[in-house]
């Protein structure tokens, strides 16, 4: 009797992380990378463990994009909310870092949603959705947002490899999500392990854990509250400064 290909790589159940599970782990990654950044010594074991333990937040959060944008029944409102949160967290960011040129890590994700728009509108067309995607990262280098082009085109990348993009008929509980997360991994391990090794090896290693559930962060007043916590702990960062 044959063993069904998805059966080749499975995962326990008590290891699996919901997207909820991933999104609390992005949260402590990028405060520990801030608290770091912002207020230790830089240079010390224990800045550099912090800023090591940090490098994941980015990934894991583009990763979640790219699987909210599937996932949400009105992308104008998705692109709209994240737009709104990049503008309102300006000011903190700006209080932070002072007129250095760069914007908030927020403008990269709403650019990555813009270009994973633009994926789904000209995908049929190569040569021109190639340009187009290529463009719009270019927007994110111009204005000097965090993560830059980089980061929009890993968010378009874990897009592309999601099975169900690729494949929309395939049924949800026939994708083998273990299997998908190799292939996302391995074509954005690269651009991850451009922000630190260490960081990128730890990421991997989630989104191969990942399940495809939502998990226990449900309901508006959750999914705005995890929106507002990157502009509310910008501004605790700046008082404890």
């Amino acid at each position: 009797m044959n063993t069904p290909a998805s059966a080749k790589f499975s995962i326990p159940l008590s290891l699996r992380l919901s997207g909820s599970a991933l999104k609390i782990i992005a949260i402590l990654s990028m405060v520990a990378d801030h608290c770091a950044y912002y207020l230790m010594e830089h240079g010390t074991p224990c800045y550099e463990a912090m800023r090591c333990f940090g490098r994941m937040a980015f990934p894991i959060f583009a990763f979640l994009i790219a699987e909210g944008f599937a996932n949400t029944r009105n992308r104008t409102r998705y692109l709209l909310t994240i737009l709104g949160f990049a503008i309102v967290s300006e000011i903190p960011w700006y209080l932070l870092n002072g007129i250095d040129g760069t914007h908030n890590v927020m403008f990269t994700l709403a650019i990555g949603v813009v270009a994973l728009a633009v994926f789904d509108r000209l995908c049929e067309h190569g040569p021109v959705c190639f340009i187009a995607i290529l463009s719009v990262a270019w927007i994110a280098w111009a204005i000097g947002s965090d993560y830059e082009w980089q980061g929009v085109l890993m968010i378009v990348i874990f897009y592309i490899l999601r099975r169900q993009t690729i494949e929309p008929w395939t049924p949800r509980n026939k994708v083998n999500f273990t299997a998908q997360a190799l292939r996302q991994i391995i074509f954005t391990f690269p651009l991850m392990a451009a922000y630190g090794l260490t960081g990128a090896i730890l990421t991997s290693a989630l989104i191969f854990l990942y399940d495809g559930t939502r998990g226990c962060i449900k309901g508006a007043a959750a999914k705005y509250g995890f929106y507002a916590f990157y502009p509310l702990h910008l501004l605790v960062l700046l008082l404890l400064r």
